[in-house]
């Protein structure tokens, strides 16, 4: 949980999302991870299906990865000339940190519920 929570953080800062520098540890910071509680009783067949079930999401995150690293840079320009992040950019951002933290957190056992396949808030 930890790791996701600076993962989030992190990754805020890194796509310019936020210009504050992430601390260390769990103190606030406007980017944050909430995780509702893991079920104590787990299926065990939802369990050892996951690395399966996790494929399609596994195709689409390095692809919103690298979509999202060509948005960060036009969005690094654009706040250079114009001093503010594109609405739009922003949200793409944003939406693409959010799902990928998603997948993540269902393939690190961390959720148990699929991620829905696109942007979702």
């Amino acid at each position: 949980m930890y790791y996701l929570r600076w993962r989030v953080r992190a990754s805020a800062y890194a796509a310019l999302l936020r210009d504050e520098y992430p601390p260390f540890g769990d103190a606030p910071y406007p980017a944050r991870l909430a995780v509702d509680p893991v079920s104590t009783s787990r299926d065990r067949l939802s369990v050892a299906l996951r690395p399966i079930l996790i494929i399609p999401q596994a195709i689409m995150v390095p692809v919103l990865g690298i979509a999202w690293g060509f948005v960060t840079v036009v969005a690094w320009f654009a706040i250079l000339f114009t001093g503010d992040y594109p609405s739009g950019l922003y949200r793409f951002a944003t939406n693409v940190l959010q799902w990928t933290t998603r997948v993540e957190a269902y393939a690190l056992l961390v959720h148990d519920a699929y991620p829905p396949f696109g942007f979702h808030d």
